[in-house]
C-alpha cells in the first residue's frame, strides 16, 4: 500500500487519492455502439453479443419456471437458509423506510401535499464475472418489492453452459422476481432501457456492474431512471491502537478481493502499526483463494494514511468519502457525529463490512468514488416517485393571488399573471353580487 505520513500540522489532501473512475472513454464508445445494436437488432443482437462477450449461444433468453424450480432444489439447505435470513432482515430494515402520501390544509382552506406512487417496473442488473452475487438480487429486489413495484426484472450474464447460478435464481424466487433473462453487460442495460421482442422496457435500472455497464447506465439515463454510476468497491478502515491488526488486514482484503481496481484505505496513528497490518496481510494472502486480485488491488489502489490525531483521521475520512467506513477505534459511536461523508459506517471491531454486504439489513448498494459527499445508499425511495398535490379555495387564491401576479409580471409571463387576474376578478364579481343580495334582503 502507498503510504502518506501526516505531521502534526498537516492536513490530508484530496490530491493524494488515486481514484479510478467508474468508466473510461473507451467504455463509453463501446457501450454506445452496443446499445445502438440492441435498439435496432433487438433479441437477435442480444444473442449475437452474448455469444461474442460470454461465449455462449443462448436460444431462450428468459429463464423458464422449470429452471428456477430446478435451481431452488439444487441449492444446499445451508445456503438457502442463509439467503432467507438475509432476505428477512433486509426486508425488515427497508420496511422502516417506506414513505406515505401526506397532505395538510392551511387556514385559508388550501390543500397541499405529496402523493407517493411506486414505479411501474424496475430492471435489476446482477453482475457475473469474477464472483457470483445472489446478495445483489436481494438488496435490489426487496426494496423494490417493499416499495410496491409490480414488475421486477432481473438480467445477469449466463455461464459458459448457458445457465444462471442456482443461488442467484433462488434469491430471485425468495425476493419475488420471476422475470429473469440470461443477458449481461451493456447489452442488458440497452434491452432494459429500450426493450426487445422478449424484454419489455422498464422505468428504472438498478444494480452494479463493470465499466461497460456503468457507461451504458450513463448513456440511457434520462430515457430511464438509474440508481447511480457505481465504480470500483471501496473501504476505509480507521484503526487506533486498540484494533487487532489481523482483523484490520482481513477487512481491507475483503474489499480488495472484489476487483484489482477496488480501493482500500487504512487510516491509523503510527508507522509501526501500519507495518503490523501489512505483515498481517501477507500472512492472510498465503491462505487466500483470490490472492492475485487482492494483491493487485492493495499494491495499486491501496493507501495508508498515518495521522497524528483523531481530528486528522476524521478529516481524511470526510475527504475520501468512502463507500464503506469501518471505525476500529475505542468509542466508535462518539465519532459518528463527526463523519459527514460515507456510504455505510461500521462501528467497532465486531462489525466487519461483510455483515453489511449480506445480512445486517441496510442496503449494500452504496455510493462509490467519493460520491458519498452527496449520494445515499439504495433505499425504497429509489423505487417510488412523488407527485405534488395542490388544491386552492377561493379564499386561498384571494390571499395569494396578488403575490402570484406580481412575480409573474416581473418574469414577463403575461398568461401566468392573467390566469390569476381573471379568477380574482370573478371573486370580486361574486363578492359584489353577494353584497347586493344582502342589501336587497334588508330593504
Amino acid at each position: 500500500m502507498r503510504r502518506v505520513v501526516l505531521g502534526p500540522n498537516d492536513s490530508f489532501s484530496a490530491s493524494l487519492i488515486n481514484r479510478t473512475g467508474a468508466f473510461n472513454p473507451q467504455a463509453m464508445v463501446a457501450a454506445t455502439d452496443i446499445i445502438e445494436k440492441v435498439r435496432t437488432g433487438k433479441d437477435a443482437a442480444l444473442r449475437e453479443l452474448t455469444l461474442k462477450f460470454d461465449g455462449v449461444d443462448v436460444e431462450q433468453l428468459r429463464v423458464s419456471v422449470a429452471e428456477i424450480e430446478a435451481a431452488i432444489a439444487a441449492v444446499d439447505p445451508k445456503t438457502m437458509a442463509a439467503l432467507h435470513k438475509a432476505a428477512d432482515q433486509i426486508r425488515e430494515f427497508h420496511e422502516r423506510q417506506v414513505e406515505q402520501s401526506w397532505f395538510f390544509a392551511r387556514g385559508d382552506g388550501a390543500l397541499v401535499g405529496a402523493k407517493v406512487t411506486p414505479l411501474d417496473s424496475v430492471g435489476i442488473y446482477v453482475p457475473g464475472g469474477r464472483a457470483l452475487y445472489p446478495s445483489t438480487v436481494l438488496m435490489n429486489a426487496i426494496p423494490a418489492q417493499v416499495a410496491g413495484v409490480r414488475r421486477i426484472v432481473c438480467t445477469t450474464p449466463p455461464t459458459k453452459e448457458g445457465t444462471i447460478d442456482s443461488a442467484i435464481l433462488a434469491a430471485c424466487a425468495i425476493a419475488g422476481v420471476t422475470e429473469i433473462y440470461k443477458v449481461g453487460g451493456a447489452q442488458a442495460i440497452g434491452a432494459l432501457a429500450y426493450g426487445t421482442e422478449s424484454i419489455a422496457p422498464v422505468a428504472k435500472i438498478t444494480g452494479p456492474g463493470n465499466a461497460f455497464v456503468a457507461a451504458a447506465k450513463k448513456i440511457v439515463s434520462g430515457d430511464v431512471g438509474i440508481d447511480m454510476i457505481a465504480g470500483p468497491s471501496e473501504v476505509c478502515v480507521v484503526a487506533d491502537f486498540t484494533a487487532d491488526p489481523k482483523l484490520v488486514a482481513i477487512d481491507l482484503m475483503a474489499q480488495a478481493e472484489h476487483d484489482p481496481l477496488a480501493a482500500c484505505y487504512l487510516v491509523c496513528f503510527s508507522e509501526d502499526y501500519a507495518d503490523s497490518v501489512e505483515a498481517a496481510v501477507e500472512r492472510h494472502l498465503a491462505d487466500s483463494t483470490r490472492s492475485d486480485i487482492t494483491r493487485q488491488s492493495l499494491d495499486n489502489e491501496g493507501l495508508c494514511v498515518v495521522c497524528e490525531t483523531m481530528a486528522q483521521a476524521v478529516d481524511a475520512v470526510n475527504i475520501i468519502a468512502p463507500e464503506h467506513l469501518e471505525l476500529h477505534v475505542a468509542g466508535a459511536m462518539d465519532l459518528l457525529g463527526s463523519i459527514r461523508n460515507a456510504g455505510a459506517i461500521f462501528l467497532g471491531a465486531w462489525t466487519p463490512e461483510a455483515v453489511g454486504d449480506y445480512v445486517a439489513g441496510p442496503n449494500h448498494t452504496l455510493p462509490t468514488g467519493g460520491t458519498a459527499r452527496w449520494a445515499s445508499p439504495l433505499s425504497t425511495n429509489d423505487f417510488v416517485k412523488k407527485s405534488s398535490i395542490i388544491q386552492y379555495t377561493p379564499a386561498a387564491l384571494a390571499r395569494d393571488g396578488e403575490a402570484v401576479r406580481t412575480i409573474a409580471t416581473h418574469e414577463g409571463l403575461w398568461a401566468h399573471a392573467r390566469s390569476v387576474e381573471l379568477r380574482m376578478a370573478e371573486l370580486e364579481n361574486l363578492a359584489g353580487a353577494a353584497a347586493r343580495q344582502v342589501e336587497a334582503s334588508h330593504e
